[in-house]
């Protein structure tokens, strides 16, 4: 079965709860006229619950920005991941490189939530990247096979096609992010692609990779049309619900001149 392309989107800390409403409303409407795409929202965790509820019955998957590994406990100020399955989040998004780099994640905690988010029947999406100085040393694939490895420790191959992975390259992410060259997208996403057959067999081939890292109208097409590329994960240029409907336009009219195979 030929996977759909996945679009989605991580809120970040935007958005008040009107506009998470009425974004929402309008993307049910937009997945509606694009059923090739699976569509996914990140949205501030006090949402879930509400948004799961109107989401309910959508084509659009919910997920969270973050959680912890253990279902109950004297953590102050964390999400467990039994609250964020029951808001009916269908996604656990981990290790953004934000939390990484600003709250001190590692691998082996997110191997933890991992696990955690597959025990709950979400699909954990994993993001991986290198730093610009990983990069600039001629690490990335080192840098990138150890997320990945160190990440999905001890997933079973039947739980492996449950599993989503975002190449976020660090220096490709936020307002001064500078979009990676989708040539150099294409290498990295081989990269992991092969790594994940490493790690799970044929069952790996079948793990999304999307790329994520200053996706925008301008560079959409170009990204999606790259070998390995499953889908995009895009930031600000989604968070405009007119920008995200032309980055659907643009890839749709592209799909269907032939000239795009999936993956």
């Amino acid at each position: 079965v030929m996977q759909r392309f996945l679009l989605g989107t991580n809120w970040k800390m935007h958005k008040n709860f009107s506009e998470a409403l009425d974004y929402t409303a309008k993307l049910r409407i937009l997945a509606e006229a694009y059923p090739e795409y699976q569509y996914f929202i990140i949205p501030p965790a006090l949402y879930l619950q509400e948004l799961g509820k109107r989401m309910a019955g959508s084509l659009v998957l919910l997920g969270a920005q973050n959680m912890h590994w253990l279902d109950e406990g004297d953590f102050t100020g964390e999400l467990s991941p039994a609250w964020i399955a029951d808001c009916g989040a269908q996604i656990a998004e981990l290790g953004h490189s934000e939390r990484r780099q600003f709250y001190n994640e590692n691998d082996y905690d997110l191997n933890r939530k991992v696990h955690a988010a597959l025990h709950y029947g979400m699909r954990p999406l994993l993001c991986v990247g290198e730093s610009a100085q990983e990069k600039m040393y001629g690490i990335t694939e080192e840098a990138l096979r150890r997320q990945l490895k160190i990440g999905l420790f001890g997933v079973v191959p039947k739980d492996a096609s449950r599993v989503w992975i975002a190449y976020e390259p660090v220096w490709a992410i936020g307002a001064s992010g500078v979009p990676a060259d989708p040539a150099y997208v294409e290498q990295v996403h081989a990269v992991l692609h092969d790594c994940l057959v490493e790690l799970f067999g044929e069952r790996g081939r079948g793990i999304p990779v999307l790329y994520g890292g200053s996706v925008n109208q301008e560079n959409c097409v170009a990204l999606a049309e790259r070998k390995g590329v499953d889908g995009l994960f895009i930031g600000r240029a989604a968070w405009d619900m007119e920008k995200f409907k032309t980055i659907s336009e643009q890839l749709h009219a592209y799909f269907n001149t032939g000239k795009l195979g999936y993956g």
